[in-house]
């Protein structure tokens, strides 16, 4: 494959934006090399602005579940755009966008938009401190929750340690209310003192991290402990939403949320989040409640419009069992071709480069990073795009098709001989 055009852009921007790109992910550190540029999408699709083409797994890292460029979508958001991008007033589709949600979500009662997954997370984690009038939250190690201050905190050592931030700029402040604990670690959950705590915040499909399922057994101790002390559950499903089921994540494991995350796919490709949960905890929030929450954008009608067609396309009959088929069947295929640790849940799956089995973030850390750089830029050079990182997940669509699947296999094989 030649790059010589993205190679030109990649220098550019190098000068405009801080280590070339507007999300960190985006800039191949993980992988080594630089990245490439889109030029365009369509279906399972993307081609570069050198003319390359790749079957794409990475689906800009999830919403793309119908495939890019759906024309259901693309209409949608034409029609909507003909009657005006943004109000600033409350607008039909919120309405109907929020009860396709719902459906799907029964935990749900009331929701709020917002414009990312980000704001999302931060909002509900404000409400569950608002509503227990408690300061102090639970996370657990690897799990990502954007970017918000209390959120971008490190586990420490042993079962359960307040620790330092993770990122510069965040005041140590707001690490000391961060209580964090190991994934699948249930004898760790017994130690907390959950009187103290306002929520627990924790992915149910695991996906920062790589790919690590939670076990039920785990998932319904959580749940347990922290409703016998009056805690909250916050369930981000801001990745896993509406990808390994209708209902996400609470559907397929019997789990229920107090508060949950939504983005990605409610948005059908464009900014959207959304957090919601009992009426309750919901009415809170201002204009009725003391927790303040806003967003212009809010609500943004091309946002609703897109994630309309992109739910009520989803939810037709046979979708879901169609996406799982596609992802077992690559996923069964690519064990017996690529060595490692393989994880799937739903249309979300990973290759862990290790031996070792993969429970945490621990384990998860085991994994030969420099190895899955050798295997990744193998697969890209023979049209696979998998997600630059051995530490994020690759996306199965709707798009995809059996035959997609047969040449990123034999993508894999030549991969492997590469390595």
């Amino acid at each position: 494959m030649k790059h010589e055009y993205s190679t030109k852009l990649w220098q550019e921007a190098s000068k405009l934006f801080p280590g070339g790109v507007n999300s960190p992910v985006r800039a191949f550190r993980g992988v080594g090399g630089t990245p490439f540029f889109t030029a365009r999408a369509h279906g399972c699709r993307l081609w570069d602005v050198d003319g390359n083409e790749y079957i794409d797994y990475v689906g800009s890292w999830g919403p793309m579940i119908l495939g890019h460029a759906h024309p259901k979508i693309v209409r949608a958001v034409q029609e909507a755009a003909r009657n005006g991008t943004s109000f600033g007033t409350p607008n039909p589709n919120e309405i109907r966008l929020a009860r396709l949600v719902c459906e799907a979500y029964p935990s749900i009662q009331k929701l709020r938009f917002v414009n990312s997954g980000t704001e999302a997370t931060m909002s509900a984690i404000r409400l569950a401190r608002g509503f227990t009038k408690r300061n102090k939250i639970v996370k657990f190690d690897g799990c990502y929750h954007g970017h918000a201050d209390s959120l971008l905190v490190k586990a420490g050592s042993g079962g359960a340690t307040f620790d330092v931030p993770d990122s510069a700029g965040v005041p140590a402040d707001f690490a000391r209310n961060t209580l964090t604990l190991t994934l699948n670690d249930i004898a760790g959950l017994k130690r907390v003192n959950w009187s103290e705590i306002a929520c627990a915040i924790i992915e149910p499909v695991p996906g920062n991290m790589g790919l690590i399922p939670l076990t039920i057994e785990f998932l319904q101790t959580l749940r347990q402990v922290i409703h016998d002390s009056g805690a909250l559950l916050v369930l981000d499903e801001v990745m896993c939403g509406f990808r390994v089921a209708k209902g996400g994540a609470q559907e397929l494991y019997g789990i229920t949320g107090d508060l949950t995350t939504l983005g990605k796919i409610i948005g059908g490709g464009l900014p959207v989040g959304a957090f919601g949960g009992r009426a309750e905890i919901m009415d809170c929030l201002a204009p009725t409640g003391a927790v303040y929450q806003a967003g212009t954008l809010s609500g943004n009608p091309l946002a609703m419009a897109a994630g309309i067609a992109t739910l009520e396309e989803l939810f037709k009959p046979g979708n879901y069992e169609k996406l799982e088929q596609l992802s077992a069947t690559l996923c069964d295929e690519l064990k017996k071709i690529v060595p490692g640790y393989h994880t799937r849940v739903g249309s979300k799956f990973c290759t862990f480069f290790t031996d070792v089995p993969v429970v945490d973030y621990a384990t998860a850390k085991t994994s030969d990073t420099k190895k899955f750089g050798r295997y990744f830029h193998a697969m890209l050079e023979n049209g696979v795009y998998l997600a630059p990182s051995q530490f994020e997940v690759g996306f199965m669509s709707l798009a995809h098709t059996g035959a997609d699947i047969e040449a990123t296999l034999r993508a894999a094989r030549e991969a492997v001989k590469a390595l």
